[in-house]
């Protein structure tokens, strides 16, 4: 009985599927009173519920067939990409707006978080922005010691830094009316709805299936405006533009800067610049890198900002609203000149 219960916990360490744990050893669990299994599978439940939790976390749990929802879904573009010869069936790329509501932070749900006695209000000295520290799950590092993390709630985002960080920032601590006041005027800058752009490849999916990106082998279904099924795989826009060989000069700026932002592209532009997303203390930026001298006030007024971050002067795209815009200066001045996926770099 001993020897069963230790397999069994030794199972997870190995990878045996829990499966074929139980019907080698269905003998012996049959033999087990009722409240030894009820213990064994008490304990199987608990395994597989902190596996699941932590695929979840990690971004790699498939829930299998996912339905996306959105306040619209309308197909803008339509193209075949293979055709299969026997049977003529299509395999489509699909582009398609989605577009979601938006739902910020009011200024009553960031101040309820004053019920901590460790929550802050800060405003950022550099930007003007707003955000209600609140602690975090501390993290435990490779080399034992236990950091301790703060939320940066804001209207619309709610980044995760380390606290020792915080010192770095620009943010700063403010009195309650002018977190207040600062804080609904950037929820009233917010639009009620946001577009972007996905893409999926549907229809014959086998015969191109090594094709596809193989960090992700999801499937999706949705429902247009019109009514219309569809089911396939996300792509990013950077397999997009490889697999229709189709060039760089097709991608908009609101489409590059959406595929910066998912953090799976990588945009290389003439004069060796390059732009990715890149984590800066806790917080995804955008970052263009690869600058020389001469352009830092070009770019400036294209307006990226710079930061000086260990000695070194590095130059962001800026992550909210304004960011498509800038981004496109940026493009005009320095063309696209090639698309990677980041999961091929």
């Amino acid at each position: 009985m001993a020897s069963a219960v230790q397999k069994i916990k030794l199972s997870p360490s190995r990878d045996i599927p829990f499966n074929k744990l139980v019907l080698s050893q269905s003998n012996v669990l049959l033999a087990l009173t009722i409240d030894l299994q009820n213990i064994l599978f008490t304990a199987f439940k608990q395994l597989l519920t902190a596996r699941i939790e932590g695929a979840i976390a990690s971004g790699t749990y498939d829930i299998g067939l996912e339905t996306l929802t959105a306040e619209s879904f309308v197909v803008a573009g339509r193209r075949t990409i293979y055709t299969h010869p026997g049977t003529s069936a299509e395999t489509r790329l699909l582009t398609i707006t989605q577009r979601e509501r938006n739902h910020p932070v009011t200024l009553d749900e960031a101040l309820e978080r004053l019920s901590d006695p460790r929550a802050v209000l800060l405003v950022n000295r550099q930007s003007g922005r707003t955000a209600v520290q609140v602690s975090a799950r501390s993290l435990m590092l490779d080399d034992g010691e236990v950091e301790r993390r703060v939320h940066l709630m804001r209207p619309m985002e709610h980044p995760t830094i380390p606290l020792a960080m915080m010192r770095q920032t620009h943010w700063q601590e403010a009195d309650r009316d002018t977190f207040a006041r600062i804080w609904e005027a950037e929820v009233a800058e917010v639009p009620e709805f946001t577009d972007s752009e996905i893409h999926i490849v549907a229809g014959l999916l086998l015969p191109i299936w090594k094709r596809l990106p193989n960090e992700s082998t999801r499937v999706y279904r949705l429902r247009t405006d019109t009514g219309e099924r569809i089911i396939g795989r996300k792509v990013s826009p950077a397999w997009v533009a490889s697999a229709l060989e189709a060039g760089t000069s097709n991608l908009s700026p609101d489409a590059a800067f959406a595929a910066l932002i998912d953090g799976e592209t990588i945009l290389d532009l003439t004069e060796a610049l390059q732009v990715r997303r890149v984590g800066v203390m806790g917080v995804n930026r955008i970052e263009l890198t690869g600058f020389t001298d001469t352009m830092r006030d070009r770019l400036r007024a294209y307006g990226l900002f710079g930061e000086i971050i260990s000695w070194k002067l590095r130059f962001f795209v800026p992550v909210d609203a304004t960011g498509p815009a800038f981004l496109a200066k940026v493009l005009e001045r320095y063309p696209i000149a090639r698309i990677a996926d980041r999961a091929a770099v």
